[in-house]
């Protein structure tokens, strides 16, 4: 990959994620290498932002006026690339409800943006478990349990 740019314009995250900038980047250098995505790079600015700033993107380029967890914008046709933007609060929520390390779950997230500007979607059940299913690999490679088992059993 040509270059990693990391970019936290909301200060919640560097505290519910202090290695974040090091962090990002070993996992977008660890999906670009992996055997079935591996091929040449372009340059990836990922955007650590919030509700408001998410709502106001997905309201402008997807006319959804509501905040979402993560948004990806593709540049480049030769060299994939583009940027990525991540909402703090709602990745929090979701992480919570879902029992998972909200860590886990932002790289989950990066992971998924990250796909998506290498044109993977997953809009249709194909397309879904493929992506699914390198995300799966990619983040169990770092230590990442499966994202899509939701603990649902947890003791109070």
């Amino acid at each position: 990959m040509a270059m990693i740019e990391v970019q936290i314009e909301t200060p919640r995250w560097r505290k519910a994620w202090p290695r974040l900038a090091v962090e990002a980047k070993a996992l977008l250098r660890t999906a670009a290498a992996h055997p079935r995505l591996a091929q040449k790079w372009g340059a990836v600015v990922v955007v650590f932002a919030d509700d408001a700033k998410l709502q106001a993107l997905n309201s402008q380029f997807r006319g959804k006026d509501r905040p979402t967890n993560v948004l990806s914008f593709p540049d480049g046709e030769l060299e994939p690339g583009g940027g990525i933007a991540l909402a703090f609060e709602t990745i929090s929520a979701e992480a919570k409800a879902q029992g998972k390390p909200f860590v886990y779950h932002s790289k989950h997230m990066i992971l998924h943006g990250f796909l998506h500007l290498l044109g993977f979607d997953h809009e249709k059940p194909s397309e879904a478990r493929l992506m699914e299913g390198l995300e799966i690999a990619i983040l169990s490679d770092m230590g990442i349990p499966n994202p899509y088992l939701i603990e649902t059993n947890r003791r109070a």
